[in-house]
């Protein structure tokens, strides 16, 4: 049991930290757990994706405090990354959160929104949408559906 533990609390660190300021690849992580067959695929999905989103919330506060935080050496995101995010933050509003879960500007995205000061109410649930379904891909996957 303890080594359960273990495995579903490093699933969680790695989504957590995927979807924050260190690069991490969550779904490679969920798909070995998932190859395995030694643990539950629903909290294998539940655990990664409460991490992630969790980590998502970590870039949103930094969002709201951005210009704080903007010429940082650890920050996220790139000058350039931020301006494109924004862009499509304006053009296509809370909306653009559904892609979240996409490398390179999923991250920008949600620090956008953020700094945009969208209600965390509507970014959480737009973006546990993206994660959780991006991860319901990755079992669908492994699982030869």
């Amino acid at each position: 049991m303890t080594g359960d533990l273990g495995v579903y609390a490093g699933l969680f660190m790695v989504a957590f930290i995927a979807a924050t300021i260190l690069p991490m690849q969550s779904e490679a992580a969920l798909a070995g757990l998932l190859l395995s067959g030694s643990y539950s695929p629903v909290m294998l999905i539940v655990i990664a994706s409460v991490g992630n989103v969790l980590g998502s919330i970590v870039n949103w506060l930094l969002g709201r405090g951005i210009d704080r935080f903007r010429d940082r050496r650890w920050f996220p995101a790139s000058q350039a990354q931020l301006d494109r995010a924004a862009s499509w933050y304006h053009r296509y509003g809370k909306w653009t959160l559904l892609l979240s879960w996409a490398p390179i500007i999923g991250d920008p995205l949600t620090l956008i929104a953020g700094a945009l000061r969208e209600p965390l109410l509507s970014f959480v649930i737009l973006v546990a949408i993206a994660k959780i379904a991006r991860y319901l891909v990755v079992f669908a996957v492994t699982s030869g559906f």
